[in-house]
């Protein structure tokens, strides 16, 4: 595919303004994005409050990637209060699903009325404060259960050595964040890479081959650090793997981290998995299969 010329694909939020090399096949999906809109107020107590970035401002990144379909994960900066995340799935329609976040007390109606909005899983982040603790994963996990759902997990890779054992005993899949953010330059060679892989092995959990930027010492253009655990996981588990932007990368835009691209980062997929079969499985077969996605 040709590049576009500067200033024809750029997006908010997004370094660059380049197209990516090649296009996603019809139906892929960006498997994790966040929606900021300052119609609903943030958490008190949130410790990441990011500069406005609406389902409008989201549609220019899907045209420069080429995919239709994403993921909404509800961010710490809103808490347990899922009204922005439930107002961008009735933007999106069939084309979104979304991750939510809940507490002890979400009542079976308001389960439903997210599973009926496209609601497939809750989230548990524990890298940023906001949101329920690790105490609260096995009972909501229970709570989600009946609806199909899954349990996604965002922590530091030191942590799921303590984690793991907890996550496996789950009664719901497990969704893994961010590629486990393994810290570097251990990598794959980090104790929590071996703890990760029996998780993943034993059939029931997940990984997003998302935020290489996190955690990478050798950073952008090829990430070359972080794209070795991509490798890695694409070599262990082709089948449970799904892909995503974790636009509008809002640590990068609290300033912790440079703005990634991500048509560069688009590109390094097709990198770490070479194969049109292999790319189409982990941008539109493996969602499909995870989310409930039309085939």
């Amino acid at each position: 595919m040709t590049a576009a010329a500067p200033g024809e694909a750029s997006a908010p939020f997004s370094a660059g303004d380049q197209a990516a090399r090649w296009r996603a096949p019809l139906g892929a999906a960006d498997c994790h994005i966040h929606i900021y809109d300052h119609r609903f107020p943030y958490d008190p107590a949130a410790s990441l409050r990011p500069a406005e970035a609406t389902v409008v401002d989201y549609r220019p990144l899907q045209v420069r990637i080429g995919t239709t379909r994403c993921v909404i994960v509800q961010p710490s900066s809103y808490g347990t209060d899922n009204r922005c995340l439930l107002d961008a799935l009735r933007q999106c329609g069939e084309a979104a699903r979304g991750i939510a976040v809940v507490g002890r007390d979400v009542t079976d109606a308001a389960l439903r009325e997210m599973d009926a909005l496209g609601v497939r899983g809750i989230r548990f982040n524990l890298a940023r404060s906001g949101g329920p603790s690790p105490e609260e994963l096995d009972h909501l996990a229970r709570r989600v259960a009946p609806l199909g759902w899954h349990v996604q997990v965002h922590m530091p890779g030191d942590l799921y050595l303590e984690m793991v054992p907890l996550l496996g005993r789950l009664p719901v899949p497990v969704v893994i964040d961010h590629l486990g953010r393994l810290p570097q330059p251990a990598g794959i060679g980090h104790p929590a890479w071996r703890a990760l892989r029996r998780l993943v092995d034993g059939g029931r959990c997940w990984v997003k081959l998302s935020g290489a930027y996190h955690d990478t010492r050798t950073g952008a253009p090829d990430y070359a650090d972080t794209g070795e655990v991509a490798r890695a996981w694409i070599a262990a588990a082709p089948e449970r793997l799904v892909w995503g932007t974790d636009w509008p990368h809002p640590s990068a835009t609290a300033g912790e981290k440079p703005l990634p691209d991500d048509a560069a980062l688009f590109d390094r997929l097709g990198d770490w998995a070479p194969g049109e079969a292999l790319r189409h499985a982990i941008l539109v077969t493996n969602p499909a299969a995870l989310y409930g996605f039309a085939a």
